[in-house]
């Protein structure tokens, strides 16, 4: 699951999202992996992730960084089906 990164536009409905991705950062920045994956997990709950031709995305993490850049990774099957 290579990483992909690109330039964010913030659209409408962004901004109740913005703290919990500030917070994932900082937990990545200060390498506190447990509260980066409750941040995973709430952004999981949250939000879907779909392909160009609007089929869900099994899997994904998704990083929205302050200075308008992204970064994401996605998988096409469930990881509890990869891992059984």
């Amino acid at each position: 699951m290579p990483w992909t990164h690109a330039e964010v536009e913030e659209l409408p409905g962004f901004e109740e999202f913005r703290p919990l991705f500030t917070e994932q950062e900082r937990a990545v920045d200060e390498e506190d992996r447990e509260r980066a994956d409750v941040c995973y997990t709430q952004i999981r709950s949250a939000l879907t992730m779909t392909l160009p031709d609007g089929s869900p995305v099994a899997e994904f993490m998704l990083h929205i960084h302050d200075d308008g850049t992204a970064g994401w990774r996605w998988h096409d099957e469930s990881f509890d089906a990869v891992n059984q």
